[in-house]
């Protein structure tokens, strides 16, 4: 699962250094670089997100990153949530609300959340990870959140980006 759960004090510590990390100007230096996809496999292997098995699938075939950009969140199609939410991962109902409120309560005293890993399939948003971090953010009066998207394609990337080109980018 993404973000943090519950957490020993020093797996905590160690989430900590990992946000100030993978922030969003980290993204956009790496992107720079023409690192994004390194990037992104190292934030989903770090603690808090946890999610090596992730990273692995979604650096396979020649995937493209984009971004940091800014998504509005009513676009992202979560894969985790509460039952009763059209998602694949159900979440326990306490275990979602008790996570995202505790993001939420951090986002209040100015944490910003590492961007929001999303793939680009069949002309949809998918949320991969963040899906905590998103449902917080919106809690918080949030429209959109910094995102890094995957694309099969270079056309694909394209076509997407000149279909959106008032999204803002880091």
């Amino acid at each position: 699962m993404d973000d943090d759960q519950t957490l020993t004090p020093s797996a905590r510590a160690a989430a900590d250094r990992a946000d100030r990390h993978f922030s969003t100007s980290s993204a956009r230096e790496a992107s720079d670089r023409g690192e994004l996809g390194t990037w992104v496999a190292e934030f989903l292997a770090s603690p808090g997100s946890d999610n090596a098995l992730l990273a692995e699938r979604l650096a396979g075939g020649d995937p493209v990153w984009f971004g940091p950009v800014r998504l509005p969140i009513s676009e992202l199609n979560r894969l985790a949530g509460p039952a009763g939410e059209p998602v694949l991962e159900v979440v326990e109902e306490d275990e979602w609300r008790d996570d995202v409120e505790d993001m939420k309560e951090k986002i209040d005293d100015g944490w910003e959340p590492a961007p929001m890993i999303v793939s680009y399939r069949d002309d949809q948003l998918v949320l991969e990870d963040g899906n905590h971090r998103t449902e917080s953010l919106r809690q918080a009066g949030e429209e959109a959140v910094w995102s890094v998207v995957r694309f099969d394609t270079e056309e694909e990337r394209d076509r997407f980006l000149a279909a959106h080109q008032d999204l803002p980018t880091a």
